[in-house]
Protein backbone atom coordinates (compact mmCIF):
# COMPACT_ATOMS: atom_id res chain seq x y z
CA UNK A 1 0.00 0.00 0.00
CA UNK A 2 1.77 3.11 -1.15
CA UNK A 3 -0.09 5.78 0.22
CA UNK A 4 2.45 8.37 1.01
CA UNK A 5 0.23 11.00 -1.64
CA UNK A 6 -1.80 11.95 1.83
CA UNK A 7 1.15 13.79 2.73
CA UNK A 8 0.67 16.46 0.46
CA UNK A 9 -2.48 15.89 -1.59
CA UNK A 10 -4.06 18.07 0.01
CA UNK A 11 -1.81 21.06 -0.72
CA UNK A 12 -1.15 20.66 -3.99
CA UNK A 13 -3.63 21.35 -6.09
CA UNK A 14 -4.59 25.01 -7.54
CA UNK A 15 -5.41 27.53 -5.78
CA UNK A 16 -8.88 29.55 -6.05
CA UNK A 17 -10.17 32.37 -4.90
CA UNK A 18 -13.31 32.36 -2.74
CA UNK A 19 -16.30 34.73 -3.26
CA UNK A 20 -17.43 34.51 0.43
CA UNK A 21 -15.19 34.67 2.82
CA UNK A 22 -14.18 35.90 6.45
CA UNK A 23 -10.97 37.24 8.08
CA UNK A 24 -10.02 33.87 9.34
CA UNK A 25 -10.90 32.02 6.43
CA UNK A 26 -8.47 34.77 4.40
CA UNK A 27 -5.42 34.18 7.08
CA UNK A 28 -6.11 30.64 6.68
CA UNK A 29 -5.71 30.60 3.00
CA UNK A 30 -2.92 32.89 2.99
CA UNK A 31 -1.26 30.24 5.91
CA UNK A 32 -2.06 27.48 3.34
CA UNK A 33 -0.80 29.59 0.69
CA UNK A 34 2.79 30.18 2.39
CA UNK A 35 3.09 26.43 3.46
CA UNK A 36 2.59 25.36 -0.28
CA UNK A 37 5.34 27.64 -1.84
CA UNK A 38 7.83 26.45 1.36
CA UNK A 39 6.89 22.39 0.55
CA UNK A 40 6.37 22.96 -3.49
CA UNK A 41 8.35 26.02 -4.53
CA UNK A 42 11.28 25.89 -6.91
CA UNK A 43 13.57 25.63 -4.02
CA UNK A 44 12.32 22.00 -3.73
CA UNK A 45 12.02 20.37 -0.51
CA UNK A 46 12.12 17.56 1.71
CA UNK A 47 10.86 15.56 4.62
CA UNK A 48 10.56 12.47 6.77
CA UNK A 49 7.20 11.08 7.43
CA UNK A 50 4.97 8.03 9.77
CA UNK A 51 1.74 7.60 8.63
CA UNK A 52 -1.15 5.69 10.92
CA UNK A 53 -3.98 4.42 9.34
CA UNK A 54 -6.33 4.25 12.59
CA UNK A 55 -3.79 1.03 13.78
CA UNK A 56 -4.29 -0.50 10.73
CA UNK A 57 -1.83 -0.33 8.36
CA UNK A 58 1.64 1.73 9.34
CA UNK A 59 4.53 2.99 7.29
CA UNK A 60 7.46 6.16 7.24
CA UNK A 61 10.23 7.01 5.32
CA UNK A 62 11.32 10.31 3.44
CA UNK A 63 10.17 11.98 0.25
CA UNK A 64 11.88 14.83 -2.14
CA UNK A 65 9.83 17.46 -3.95
CA UNK A 66 11.14 19.82 -6.77
CA UNK A 67 8.50 21.30 -9.15
CA UNK A 68 6.63 18.18 -10.97
CA UNK A 69 9.83 15.89 -9.95
CA UNK A 70 9.65 13.85 -6.74
CA UNK A 71 11.36 10.53 -4.79
CA UNK A 72 10.63 8.59 -2.11
CA UNK A 73 11.51 6.08 0.04
CA UNK A 74 9.83 3.16 2.57
CA UNK A 75 10.82 0.09 4.06
CA UNK A 76 9.27 -2.25 0.95
CA UNK A 77 8.59 0.56 -1.49
CA UNK A 78 10.71 3.39 -3.53
CA UNK A 79 9.41 5.58 -6.14
CA UNK A 80 10.87 8.09 -8.67
CA UNK A 81 9.59 10.58 -10.72
CA UNK A 82 11.58 12.35 -13.28
CA UNK A 83 8.72 14.64 -14.50
CA UNK A 84 7.90 11.87 -17.23
CA UNK A 85 8.47 8.69 -15.91
CA UNK A 86 7.42 7.18 -12.57
CA UNK A 87 9.24 4.46 -11.50
CA UNK A 88 7.95 2.12 -8.79
CA UNK A 89 10.31 -0.68 -7.08
CA UNK A 90 8.52 -3.68 -4.80
CA UNK A 91 11.50 -4.81 -2.83
CA UNK A 92 9.20 -7.64 -1.19
CA UNK A 93 8.09 -8.64 -4.75
CA UNK A 94 10.91 -7.57 -6.75
CA UNK A 95 9.91 -6.06 -9.35
CA UNK A 96 10.01 -2.09 -11.03
CA UNK A 97 6.44 -1.38 -11.95
CA UNK A 98 6.62 1.73 -14.71
CA UNK A 99 4.27 4.33 -16.02
CA UNK A 100 3.73 7.82 -17.19
CA UNK A 101 4.45 10.69 -14.63
CA UNK A 102 0.88 12.11 -15.71
CA UNK A 103 -1.03 8.77 -14.97
CA UNK A 104 -3.78 8.70 -12.78
CA UNK A 105 -3.30 4.54 -12.26
CA UNK A 106 0.20 5.13 -11.14
CA UNK A 107 -1.08 5.08 -7.46
CA UNK A 108 -4.61 3.40 -7.02
CA UNK A 109 -5.08 5.25 -3.91
CA UNK A 110 -4.62 8.33 -5.55
CA UNK A 111 -8.17 8.66 -6.65
CA UNK A 112 -9.52 8.59 -3.34
CA UNK A 113 -7.81 11.69 -1.56
CA UNK A 114 -8.53 13.69 -4.82
CA UNK A 115 -9.18 17.44 -3.22
CA UNK A 116 -10.57 20.37 -5.01
CA UNK A 117 -10.14 23.54 -2.85
CA UNK A 118 -13.13 25.11 -4.27
CA UNK A 119 -14.85 22.29 -2.26
CA UNK A 120 -13.51 23.04 1.23
CA UNK A 121 -14.40 25.80 3.59
CA UNK A 122 -10.79 26.95 5.56
CA UNK A 123 -10.25 28.43 9.22
CA UNK A 124 -7.42 28.57 11.66
CA UNK A 125 -7.07 28.87 15.17
CA UNK A 126 -3.97 29.06 17.65
CA UNK A 127 -2.44 26.30 19.37
CA UNK A 128 0.44 25.84 21.58
CA UNK A 129 2.84 23.82 19.52
CA UNK A 130 1.47 25.84 16.37
CA UNK A 131 -1.32 27.07 13.99
CA UNK A 132 -3.78 24.66 12.93
CA UNK A 133 -5.64 24.85 9.46
CA UNK A 134 -8.73 23.33 9.71
CA UNK A 135 -10.15 22.33 6.38
CA UNK A 136 -13.21 20.81 5.94
CA UNK A 137 -15.73 19.73 2.90
CA UNK A 138 -18.69 21.18 1.83
CA UNK A 139 -21.65 19.03 1.50
CA UNK A 140 -21.94 16.33 -0.96
CA UNK A 141 -17.85 16.25 -1.33
CA UNK A 142 -16.89 12.71 -2.13
CA UNK A 143 -13.22 11.96 -0.85
CA UNK A 144 -11.41 13.52 1.94
CA UNK A 145 -13.96 15.42 4.19
CA UNK A 146 -11.39 17.34 6.36
CA UNK A 147 -8.17 17.90 6.94
CA UNK A 148 -6.51 19.21 10.25
CA UNK A 149 -3.06 20.57 9.64
CA UNK A 150 -0.80 21.49 12.19
CA UNK A 151 1.94 24.35 10.99
CA UNK A 152 5.08 25.94 12.82
CA UNK A 153 4.45 29.36 13.68
CA UNK A 154 7.13 30.90 12.56
CA UNK A 155 8.59 29.10 9.76
CA UNK A 156 5.32 27.78 8.38
CA UNK A 157 6.58 24.26 7.85
CA UNK A 158 4.17 21.22 8.24
CA UNK A 159 3.82 19.39 11.37
CA UNK A 160 1.08 16.77 11.16
CA UNK A 161 -1.79 16.30 9.06
CA UNK A 162 -4.89 14.02 10.36
CA UNK A 163 -7.25 13.45 7.35
CA UNK A 164 -10.56 12.45 7.37
CA UNK A 165 -11.68 9.41 4.39
CA UNK A 166 -15.44 8.64 4.95
CA UNK A 167 -15.13 7.39 8.90
CA UNK A 168 -11.57 6.53 9.51
CA UNK A 169 -8.79 8.93 10.15
CA UNK A 170 -5.34 9.02 8.49
CA UNK A 171 -2.61 11.24 10.64
CA UNK A 172 0.92 11.68 9.45
CA UNK A 173 3.47 13.05 11.64
CA UNK A 174 5.93 15.25 9.40
CA UNK A 175 9.93 15.19 10.84
CA UNK A 176 13.46 16.66 9.47
CA UNK A 177 11.75 19.12 6.95
CA UNK A 178 14.17 20.68 4.57
CA UNK A 179 13.17 23.38 2.00
CA UNK A 180 15.75 23.94 -0.94
CA UNK A 181 19.09 22.17 -1.06
CA UNK A 182 17.58 19.56 -3.58
CA UNK A 183 20.36 18.26 -6.31
CA UNK A 184 17.52 17.08 -8.98
CA UNK A 185 19.93 13.99 -9.77
CA UNK A 186 18.34 12.18 -7.20
CA UNK A 187 14.77 11.71 -8.86
CA UNK A 188 16.52 9.84 -12.00
CA UNK A 189 15.98 5.77 -11.39
CA UNK A 190 18.67 3.63 -10.58
CA UNK A 191 17.86 1.54 -13.17
CA UNK A 192 21.39 -0.47 -12.43
CA UNK A 193 20.78 -1.28 -9.14
CA UNK A 194 17.29 -3.31 -10.00
CA UNK A 195 18.57 -5.18 -13.12
CA UNK A 196 17.35 -8.77 -11.75
CA UNK A 197 13.97 -7.57 -10.82
CA UNK A 198 10.50 -8.29 -13.07
CA UNK A 199 10.17 -4.99 -14.99
CA UNK A 200 6.43 -4.19 -15.52
CA UNK A 201 5.73 -1.02 -18.24
CA UNK A 202 2.48 0.03 -17.74
CA UNK A 203 3.11 3.06 -20.05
Amino acid sequence: MRIKILLFLMLSMPFVAFAKDTPNARQARQMFDRTFNIVFGEQGSTLRYDINLIGIYKTNGKIWYKGKKSKFIEPRYLGWNDGTTYTVVDKKKKTVEIHRADSEQKDKYASKFKFNPENYTYNVKEETNGYMLIIKAKRGVKGIKEVKALIDKKTRYPISLHIKLAFFWTTVKISEFQSGGINEAIFKFPAASYKSYKTIDKR
